[in-house]
């Protein structure tokens, strides 16, 4: 099989998919909805996962031999290079991908923090899943991605998820064109189909709104709004995903 356009190689050697209950392909559908997991599913600021994540990242570095100055600024350099501490390790050492997973997102107390929003979850289930795919697209592992899904009891409600696939050698993430190409490969997107996306980067925004995914969100909990705003760069910012109706009206019945 020839690869997808945008792609040098199948899709499998990008990224993971793994399909949930309700899975089906994208190519008799109206349109795909994608949905970033971390930071945009649940509250960073209620949950404070970002910090407890960022502490297990540096302990990992840490355990590479390196001081702790060290170890906060490569994981910020790697951060910036390849968007994901992760590849940075796994290009520059010896590291296996699976114990940093288990260590990292896998010791997470997400049992702890995370609990279902049933605002959202309402808000998910007005998507008349007959026009609409709805799939996640995530930079984390799968074993986590599903985790989360599964505690906010939002899995039923995604079809699939495209994940970081950390056992490949060179595995894509956002904001990566790839990345992107890749998922429209796994779930058999038609080339231009509408596609509406939701994230908590800007970066990963403007990376899919670049490759023509025409209808992005951003999302900014930190900076709360009682309205959607257009930022001078023309993306829409939501600070609360109850705002999306008021941008993608076509999208909630």
């Amino acid at each position: 099989m020839s690869p997808a356009p945008g792609l040098d190689r199948p899709w499998r050697e990008y990224v993971g998919f793994v399909p949930l209950a309700a899975f089906e392909d994208a190519r008799d559908a109206e349109a795909v909805l994608w949905l970033d997991i971390d930071n945009t599913l649940y509250s960073q600021v209620e949950t404070r996962i970002p910090e407890l994540m960022a502490d297990r990242i540096r302990d990992y570095f840490r355990g590479l031999g390196l001081s702790e100055k060290d170890a906060e600024e490569l994981h910020t350099h790697y951060y910036k290079e390849y968007g994901l501490a992760i590849r940075g390790l796994v290009k520059h050492h010896t590291i296996d991908p699976m114990d940093y997973d288990e260590k990292c997102d896998g010791s997470l107390p997400l049992e702890q923090v995370l609990r279902p929003d049933a605002a959202l979850r309402a808000l998910l289930e007005r998507i008349d899943r007959r026009r609409m795919r709805v799939y996640a697209l995530t930079n984390a592992y799968k074993t986590h991605a599903q985790r989360v899904l599964k505690l906010l009891e939002l899995d039923t409600l995604v079809q699939g998820v495209v994940y970081c696939d950390y056992n490949l050698q060179d595995f894509s993430c956002k904001p990566e064109a790839t990345f992107y190409r890749a998922a429209e490969a796994a779930v058999h997107t038609p080339p231009g189909m509408p596609t509406y996306f939701v994230d908590d980067s800007m970066s990963n925004i403007l990376a899919a709104r670049a490759l023509g995914w025409e209808w992005c969100v951003f999302f900014d909990e930190l900076h709360p709004t009682d309205a959607p705003h257009t930022q001078p760069n023309g993306v829409v910012r939501v600070s609360s995903l109850l705002q999306l109706p008021r941008v993608w009206p076509r999208v909630f019945s």
